[in-house]
């Protein structure tokens, strides 16, 4: 019987609409206070702009969290001390223990403790994968939102 509530499920979500599906993202909830490391091929600084610009095999470290991709635009603060948000563009893969998430762009928001990707997100769990136009992780809680034609791939526990 659990394998029929499984299929029909995945069969309910692989056509929903755009409207969000819930899931959950990671091991743990992030600490968005940790340090940040950043790592890339070059690095280039536009300080009245109050931006770091990281090109090529680009990788951000934030405690269980990995970012990486192409290009990421860091913009500061006003004092030039703190991270006001990233931008990652070109490819984007974002890993938290088991769970990987793919797109064509992401955007870090420190304060809000959210990363937004989107452009083709796929996000998987294991075997099982979701994917979407829009994904909203929600880095205190652990979660994120997938938005915008969701399609999950569920695959049923082997017996």
């Amino acid at each position: 019987m659990r394998k029929i509530h499984i299929i029909a499920v995945a069969i309910w979500l692989a056509g929903a609409p755009a409207f969000g599906q819930s899931v959950a993202f990671g091991d743990a909830a992030q600490d968005t206070d940790a340090p940040v490391e950043v790592t890339a091929d070059a690095l280039s600084v536009t300080e009245q702009e109050g931006t770091a610009l990281f090109t090529g095999n680009v990788v951000i470290a934030q405690g269980d969290f990995r970012l990486a991709a192409p290009r990421v635009l860091i913009t500061y603060d006003q004092d030039g001390d703190r991270i006001a948000r990233m931008e990652a563009t070109g490819g984007v893969t974002l890993v938290s223990g088991t769970d990987a998430a793919e797109a064509e762009r992401a955007d870090y928001d420190p304060d809000a403790g959210t990363i937004v990707m989107t452009g083709k997100v796929l996000l998987t769990q294991g075997s099982n994968a979701i994917s979407a136009e829009r994904m909203s992780v929600d880095l205190d809680g652990g979660t994120a939102e997938m938005s915008g034609r969701v399609r999950t791939l569920i695959q049923p526990e082997a017996e």
